[in-house]
């Protein structure tokens, strides 16, 4: 005989006072009434217990939620007025940020859940002065509306001896291009405009 046999799993939103109580303190209609009235406590209680382990279900979580595990996690660059869905990635990613801290990786995964796109390029790989770099990004605001938000966030996760050297906003605009050839056979040659 299995223990499951013996002592069924209890599903504990089906758990009912009245029907753990003794046949004899059934029939009491005093004691009959407070464990009906416990019931709903009980049921209340357990629907608060199955949003205890807000690890599995970091997608779900409400304002205060994500404000409290924050800062249960020591995310460093957390502002509590940003949209909910950023507040979820930082939390989520909030282990994975300190353990890349101080890396070009950590400074481009912050730019990209707080501004979009974003590229970190050291030094050496654009001729700049040693322990400096630079970050490139396709927003716009982060120049303009956001310019002190994105320092912050970037001076958070960055190495503490690297300096950030400049923003570079790009841009792509749509042009035409146009483009000309021309075959010169013989001595003569005529050129028009068409």
């Amino acid at each position: 005989m299995s223990l499951t046999e013996v002592w069924p799993m209890i599903d504990l939103k089906s758990i009912s006072m009245l029907n753990m109580l003794p046949d004899n303190l059934k029939r009491d209609p005093n004691i009959k009434a407070a464990a009906q009235a416990l019931d709903d406590k009980l049921r209340d209680l357990t629907d608060q217990i199955v949003k205890l382990p807000r690890l599995s279900r970091l997608d779900e979580l409400n304002d205060d939620e994500a404000d409290e595990l924050a800062w249960q996690f020591h995310v460093d660059f957390y502002d509590p007025t940003l949209p909910i869905e950023q507040k979820r990635e930082l939390v989520k990613n909030a282990f994975k940020f300190h353990r890349r801290k101080g890396t070009p990786a950590a400074i481009e995964e912050l730019i990209t859940i707080l501004f979009g796109e974003g590229k970190v390029e050291e030094w050496f790989e654009y001729g700049g002065q040693p322990g400096r770099f630079q970050v490139i990004t396709n927003n716009p605001a982060v120049t303009q509306e956001r310019a002190e938000e994105f320092y912050r966030a970037v001076e958070s996760v960055k190495r503490l001896t690297a300096k950030l050297e400049r923003v570079i906003l790009a841009q792509s605009e749509p042009m035409g291009l146009y483009f000309a050839g021309i075959l010169r056979m013989g001595e003569k040659m005529t050129v028009r405009m068409v």
